[in-house]
């Protein structure tokens, strides 16, 4: 018996340990599916690292996480919903640097300061500027030539007015002395596919376009890290150009304000932990992605420096408000 009696209680042991969360958990909760926002469209660079990182949330939490898209308005969609949304951790959404521009820039109905809580930033992108292979344009200084010979003609296109891919190239071109025409789209999808069908004569974007790069269709001019990408260590970026211009745009899971603290750090730690799944982190590298993790503290002290510091880069670019 003492042998049986061993035996039963190791192997209860060990179910219990497979069983149990590798994280503690908020009592009750996840109790049902938690909706996260996407507020990109399905099919761009966003929307499926946002995919692999709730797949793999969803697997530590013990519950589906459904992925909604909700593109349009430069990605503030999943903002606009949060500032209504009941603060149960049932619904999340990735915030874009966009969400500490807007306010200075228009009137919005949401304080990125107040009305949202920021989790946990986990990632952010490498973005750059593509033009299609055929084009005359093989370089920025044959763009800058081209735009200095022929104002406001050369068309570009971004994930929307106010994104950081847009904001990198207006601070490009007032750095290069430039005019160009920007052509905001909903998301990454849209931009390539205006791109490569001749629309528009370039895309700023994050790295949806590596793919076209790959095969040949795009040509990669530049990106925008303070340094040089690993999977395109010859080609340049704009600071290195003398463009001063450098942008990543990190982000991660936000929530409604008001949030349970204890909710909250069951998110936290959940979406951390995907940053140790080998899916993600692969998904995270076809996009030249890095790990950028910013625990609920240090993610909300980022928020408050960057909302204001990005006040300044739209008084600088001349974006700013001027209805007060």
């Amino acid at each position: 018996m003492t042998a049986r009696r061993q035996f039963l209680a190791t192997s209860a042991t060990l179910l219990a340990s497979v069983a149990a969360p590798s994280i503690v958990r908020a009592q009750g909760y996840p109790a049902r599916p938690i909706r996260y926002i996407c507020p990109w469209p399905a099919g761009g660079s966003t929307d499926a690292v946002i995919r692999s990182i709730c797949d793999s949330a969803g697997r530590i939490l013990g519950q589906t996480i459904i992925v909604d898209n909700k593109p349009g308005a430069g990605g503030m969609l999943g903002a606009i919903e949060l500032v209504n949304a009941k603060p149960d951790g049932y619904t999340l959404s990735q915030l874009p640097f966009g969400v500490f521009r807007f306010p200075h820039m228009q009137k919005t109905n949401y304080d990125p300061l107040k009305d949202f809580t920021w989790i946990a930033c986990l990632t952010g992108y490498t973005f750059g500027l593509v033009v299609p292979s055929s084009s005359a344009i093989k370089s920025v200084k044959d763009l800058v030539d081209y735009a200095k010979a022929n104002p406001d003609k050369f068309t570009y296109g971004s994930t929307g007015t106010g994104t950081s891919p847009h904001l990198a190239m207006e601070e490009f071109s007032a750095k290069a002395g430039i005019k160009l025409t920007h052509v905001p789209f909903k998301g990454n999808a849209d931009n390539m596919q205006a791109v490569l069908g001749g629309h528009t004569m370039a895309a700023t974007d994050a790295t949806g376009w590596g793919p076209y790069v790959e095969s040949g269709r795009l040509r990669l001019l530049a990106t925008y890290g303070s340094k040089r990408t690993k999977r395109w260590p010859n080609v340049p970026t704009l600071d290195e150009l003398g463009y001063q211009t450098v942008s990543d745009s990190p982000f991660g899971v936000c929530g409604p304000k008001n949030m349970d603290p204890a909710i909250v750090k069951t998110i936290q730690d959940a979406f951390k932990k995907t940053l140790d799944d080998a899916n993600v982190i692969a998904t995270f590298d076809k996009y030249d992605q890095t790990v950028i993790y910013k625990d609920t503290a240090a993610y909300t002290k980022f928020a408050h420096d960057t909302f204001l510091s990005e006040k300044a880069t739209i008084e600088r670019l001349g974006l700013a408000n001027k209805g007060g």
